[in-house]
């Protein structure tokens, strides 16, 4: 692997503690049913302190984004790399504030 691909996989490695898996559950929730199917929790991604190093569990403070705040362009590469892999793609508009 050269410097830009270890980068890439560094990052793929991050975002997959933010993103669903398969099942629609995000490693970040921990396991908490609500968080993971309710439709008014399940898209709200907290970004905590520090995170179990085996789960990925969001653990310490969630209003300190601080580092992890760095994941975001991480998220909005992956994203943008999806969508041009995916024609066929429907990307849906955030929700409004209710």
């Amino acid at each position: 692997m050269d410097l830009a691909q270890v980068a890439q996989e560094l990052s793929r490695r991050l975002a997959s503690i933010f993103l669903p898996d398969a099942s629609g559950r995000r490693p970040i929730h921990g396991g908490v049913e609500k968080f993971s199917l309710d439709p008014n929790w399940k898209d709200l991604i907290p970004f905590y302190e520090y995170f179990h190093a085996e789960t990925g569990k969001g653990l310490g403070a969630s209003h300190q984004t601080g580092w992890t705040s760095l994941i975001a362009p991480a998220l909005e590469n992956i994203a943008v790399e999806r969508v041009a892999s995916t024609p066929d793609l429907i990307v849906s508009k955030p929700r409004s504030a209710a």
